[in-house]
C-alpha cells in the first residue's frame, strides 16, 4: 500500500511540474504553438533537395516529440534556419598524396525565438559531417550522407532549443 502511495505521489509531482516531459523537452505549459518556416539555402555549393529534407525533418521531429501545434505565423516559438555551408574536403591523405577519405559538412544557422520566455532564445550555428571513400563520387553517396547529416543536425537543434541541453 505504501508503495502505491509513493508511486501516485511521484506521478502527481511529475505531472504538476509541467515543464518536463518524457521526451526530454522543457517547454513551459503555456507555450502551445511553433512556427518552422522553410529552411533557406544560402550555401555556395548547391544541393537542390537539402532545404526540403531539412524542413521536413525539423517539422517531423517537433510533431513527434512535442505537443506543440505547428502554425504559419504568430507562434509562441519561431525556429528559423538557413543552410549556410555545404562543403567537401579531403580528410585522409595517403602516402602517394591522394585523398583516401572526403568529408561532406553541412552548416546551419539557427535563430530560435521564444516570445513568452525570451531568456530561452537561441542564436547558433550547427555543423555535422559524414566521411566517404574518395574513390566514390559525391553524386553516388550524396543522398545517404545528407540523410545522416540532417538527422544529426535536427537532433542537435532540437536539443538546443526545446530540450535545452
Amino acid at each position: 500500500m505504501k508503495r502505491l502511495i509513493y508511486v501516485i505521489a511521484a506521478v502527481l509531482l511529475t505531472a504538476s511540474c509541467g515543464i518536463y516531459s518524457f521526451s526530454g523537452t522543457s517547454i513551459q505549459p503555456d507555450v502551445k504553438t511553433i512556427s518552422i518556416p522553410y529552411v533557406e539555402y544560402k550555401a555556395l555549393r548547391v544541393n537542390p533537395s537539402l532545404s526540403n529534407l531539412m524542413t521536413e525533418a525539423l517539422q517531423d521531429k517537433f510533431r513527434k516529440l512535442t505537443s506543440l501545434e505547428q502554425v504559419e505565423m504568430d507562434a509562441d516559438l519561431d525556429l528559423v534556419c538557413e543552410i549556410t555551408g555545404y562543403d567537401t574536403k579531403a580528410t585522409a591523405v595517403t602516402a602517394d598524396e591522394f585523398a583516401a577519405q572526403t568529408r561532406l559538412t553541412v552548416t546551419v544557422n539557427v535563430v530560435f525565438t521564444n516570445k513568452k520566455y525570451p531568456e530561452d532564445d537561441v542564436k547558433k550555428s550547427f555543423s555535422a559531417y559524414e566521411d566517404f571513400d574518395s574513390n566514390l563520387s559525391l553524386d553516388a553517396v550524396e543522398a545517404g550522407l545528407c540523410d545522416s547529416i540532417v538527422e544529426k543536425l535536427v537532433e542537435d537543434i532540437f536539443n538546443a532549443t526545446v530540450a535545452q541541453w
